[in-house]
C-alpha cells in the first residue's frame, strides 16, 4: 500500500483502524501502525490530521511494548517453570518435550 497517494484522511482513518483493532489481542497490527505511520506522523510537514496520526502511533508502540513485555515474562516463565508445576505445565503445553527436565 502506497501512503502517498492516499488522501489525509484515508491515513487517519486506516490508522485509526488498526490502532483499535490491536486491542482486539492482535498487537502485530500495533506493529504495523508503527512501521506504516512512522513518517507521516514524525517526518513528514505538518498538516491537520497529524496530530491525531502521531497520538494512534505513539499509543500503538506504547501498547506493542506492553504485550512484548507481558509475551516475554510469560514465556521465560513458562519455560522456567514448566517441569516444576507438573500435571498443570502438561496441561498448558501444546507438546510435551520427551526427557529429563
Amino acid at each position: 500500500m502506497n501512503l502517498e497517494r492516499m488522501p489525509n484522511e484515508e491515513k487517519l482513518g486506516l490508522c485509526r483502524k488498526y490502532y483499535l483493532a490491536g486491542f482486539v489481542f492482535l498487537p502485530f497490527l500495533w506493529l504495523v501502525n508503527v512501521v506504516w505511520f512512522f513518517k507521516e506522523a514524525f517526518v513528514k510537514p505538518v498538516y491537520t490530521e497529524q496530530i491525531q496520526i502521531k497520538t494512534y502511533v505513539k499509543r500503538s508502540g506504547l501498547g506493542l511494548l506492553f504485550w512484548v513485555t507481558v509475551l516475554t515474562t510469560w514465556i521465560t516463565i513458562f519455560q522456567h517453570y514448566r517441569a516444576e508445576w507438573g500435571a498443570v505445565g502438561d496441561y498448558l503445553s501444546f507438546t510435551i518435550p520427551l526427557g529429563i527436565p
